[in-house]
């Protein structure tokens, strides 16, 4: 088993910025990709970002309405996942989740969108 465990959500005003983090503990080395999903009132859970990690690399993927404003990153020796939040817009708002799995070569997207672990949420809210 894997535990996940997020903080860093909270109250920001428009294009201000967050950190969350996501704390893996357990089996770790049964997962290679984390990510986030985020999930607003009334709306469906979404793809936000992940991190697959191999040897020699690691593998960053956005979804388009965060692209250039969001950065995942993943600290190896604290199991930690990390999602560096900028310019926050009031659509931002919801409730974020981290999850992992492993990835066996399929998509990134799809493997984690029915993901094997899951943390509990962190509540990010952006005023306008």
């Amino acid at each position: 088993q894997v535990q996940l465990v997020e903080s860093g959500g909270g109250l920001v005003q428009a294009g201000g910025s967050l950190r969350l983090s996501c704390a893996a503990s357990g089996r770790t080395f049964s997962t290679d990709a984390m990510g986030w999903f985020r999930q607003a009132p009334g709306k469906e859970r979404e793809f936000v970002s992940a991190i697959k990690w191999r040897v020699l690399a690691t593998y960053a993927y956005y979804a388009d309405s965060v692209k250039g404003r969001f950065t995942i990153s993943r600290d190896n020796a604290k199991n930690t996942v990390y999602l560096e939040m900028n310019s926050l817009k009031p659509e931002d708002t919801a409730v974020y989740y981290c999850a992992a799995d492993k990835t066996n070569g399929n998509d990134i997207r799809v493997v984690l969108t029915t993901a094997a672990y899951w943390g509990q949420g962190t509540q990010v809210t952006v005023s306008s």
